[in-house]
């Protein structure tokens, strides 16, 4: 117990009629411990004769006032054990459970893509966001298409949508075609037949005879493209199988007008090169005819030449996004017609609305 030197004067009895249980000294003079509580309390000389204080502890001195501070990072670091413990059972569960990939991500900083219903990335790791890479894993879904009818033939490109061989394409591709040739990214040939046609839309289903094992393209969604998303084109330009392209999508909804006469389609491809159609008020690549249809597209820079019709643009995830179906030329024939960046895609979201008619049989 700590001591100083009591001021001289000062009545016992003031501590005790204070301090001592049961015992009153009366005292002529106020006593300056009497209405405070101060370090003084506490440092004042004890007299073995006074009664025992209270049991209370006494007010910090100055020394313990400098000492607490430093035992509170004690307690402190011990808490920090059952922290650290909880922090490294919360890490296990979340590889345990669903959410191991995000879990991983937060806690580590590493980049991992996101999937959803409506887009997966099937790029590997290794080449995501790359050219290269989008054509790697996308191309052997992409086919080269020969029609043949008794006024000529043209190429064309399509999209394989299941392993047996169904495959979308342009509807001015097949119109009117006797007999369709289809070629896989491996050099196989398969004939094909034509299930259904959306002249609206100008959109064809058909099916390879006796396919299987067949690497089917993902399908994306069209309605989560913006201006300036990079994308790349895989199509069979003048018969030139699987060339690749890329660019941005420069546009969104642009309105295209296509003709719905077979024996328009027949005749542009009987002269050979692009697919006419209307774009801004103005016909490229011939004449639309009388009977004409109008959808929205997506605009592209990526080259777009006369055989990439029903070819497929693609995110850099690996998505289709777009059926390739017309481009701009500022070539007076159509024959000599070349990319001059400006080429457009249906939606895809417009060909899976459409699917279901055109498995039907649809015939429009």
């Amino acid at each position: 117990m700590t001591e100083s030197i009591r001021p001289s004067g000062e009545y016992d009895g003031t501590y005790g009629a204070q301090h001592g249980p049961g015992n009153t000294y009366p005292s002529p003079y106020p006593s300056p411990y009497q209405e405070t509580s101060s370090p003084q309390e506490a440092t004042s000389p004890v007299n073995p004769e006074w009664p025992p204080p209270p049991a209370r502890p006494p007010a910090p001195a100055a020394a313990d006032a400098h000492a607490a501070p430093a035992a509170a990072p004690a307690r402190r670091s011990a808490r920090r054990g059952p922290v650290a413990l909880l922090a490294a059972v919360a890490i296990v569960a979340a590889a345990v459970g669903g959410g191991t990939a995000y879990g991983i991500q937060e806690l580590t900083g590493s980049d991992t893509t996101a999937s959803s219903s409506t887009s997966t990335n099937v790029v590997p790791s290794s080449q995501k966001g790359t050219v290269a890479g989008v054509a790697e894993a996308v191309s052997p879904s992409i086919v080269e298409i020969s029609a043949a009818s008794n006024t000529g033939s043209s190429t064309g490109s399509g999209v394989i949508i299941t392993e047996d061989g169904e495959i979308i394409t342009n509807n001015h591709v097949v119109s009117g075609a006797s007999s369709v040739k289809v070629t896989t990214s491996d050099g196989t040939q398969y004939t094909a037949q034509v299930v259904g046609t959306d002249s609206s839309k100008d959109l064809a289903l058909i099916k390879l005879d006796d396919a299987s094992g067949l690497t089917a393209a993902t399908l994306g969604d069209s309605d989560g493209v913006q201006v300036g998303d990079e994308v790349v084109a895989i199509g069979s330009p003048e018969g030139l199988t699987g060339t690749v392209t890329s660019g941005i999508v420069s546009a969104l909804d642009r309105d295209v007008t296509v003709s719905t006469e077979g024996d328009q389609q027949q005749q542009q491809r009987q002269r050979g090169g692009g697919w006419p159609f209307e774009f801004g008020g103005q016909e490229f690549n011939g004449d639309t005819g009388s009977s004409t249809t109008t959808y929205k597209a997506i605009q592209t820079d990526a080259s777009l030449n006369p055989g990439n019709s029903g070819g497929a643009l693609i995110d850099m995830n690996g998505n289709i996004i777009g059926i390739n179906s017309a481009m701009y030329s500022s070539a007076q024939s159509s024959a000599s017609a070349g990319s001059v960046g400006l080429g457009f895609a249906i939606p895809i979201n417009t060909v899976k609305a459409d699917l279901p008619e055109l498995r039907a049989g649809a015939d429009g």
